[in-house]
This record gives structure tokens, sequence and C-alpha cells, in this order.
């Protein structure tokens, strides 16, 4: 009886080695185009994706000079995807699902605005009379 059940743990785990990476490489990914309100692509953009499946929470990129980018091995679930730079308003999408094994095109328009706010501090000075 041994010899029937050590071939067949053999074979499994065997199986086993063939089947996870395949299960590893079931990732997907985020990727579009930045721009503004007239059209022009925006270098420099922080893009985050952020989901409770990624070990790290979130997952930050920059878009290139043609104001393009990808987030890489993004694991299947619902993100949100925030897109900031300084001057323009934050665009943010929400409940965006990813599937196994795809690309997920989302693009942003970034609106000029007052971007992400820096608190600042002033100085006044009294006056005795």
């Amino acid at each position: 009886m041994c010899r029937r059940r050590l071939p067949a743990a053999v074979v499994l785990a065997v199986l086993g080695l063939f089947l996870l990476p395949a299960a590893a490489l079931a990732q997907s990914a985020i990727a579009g185009t930045v721009r503004d309100t007239t059209g022009a692509v925006l270098p420099g953009v922080t893009i985050e994706a952020s989901s409770p499946v990624l070990i790290e929470r979130a997952r930050s990129v920059t878009s290139d000079s043609e104001g393009r980018y990808t987030v890489v091995d993004v694991r299947p679930g619902v993100y949100t995807i925030t897109f900031t730079l300084a001057g323009f308003n934050t665009f943010r999408r929400e409940a965006v699902e990813v599937p196994t094994n795809t690309t997920v095109p989302i693009n942003a328009e970034l609106k000029v605005g007052a971007g992400p706010r820096r608190s600042s501090t002033c100085r006044t000075r009294s006056v005795s009379r």
C-alpha cells in the first residue's frame, strides 16, 4: 500500500509545482493616460492604486513624459485610483473592478485648481499704541 501512495503524493507535488507559478502569474494591471482639460498630456502625475487586496494597501507610480502610466502586478479586486499633481484638483475613481489577467484602462482628466492642500503659517505683528 505504501508504494501506491508514494507515487500519488509525488504526482500531486509535481502538479502543485506547475500550477503554483500559474496562480502567481494571475496578475493584472491598471493603465491609462493623464491629460488636462485642454487635452494636453500631463507628465509627473502621481497615481495611487489602493485596495485591501494589496499587501502594501497602496501602490504608486508616476506618469511619463507622454502622460502614460501603468500600475503592474495588481491582484484582482476593487480599487480606488487617485491622481494628484500640484496646481491641479485631485481626481479620484472609486470602485474600480480589476479582474484576473487583464489590463484595466483608466484615463484621467485633471482640472486646474488648488491641487493638494498645503498648510502655511503667517506671522502677524502686534501694534501697540
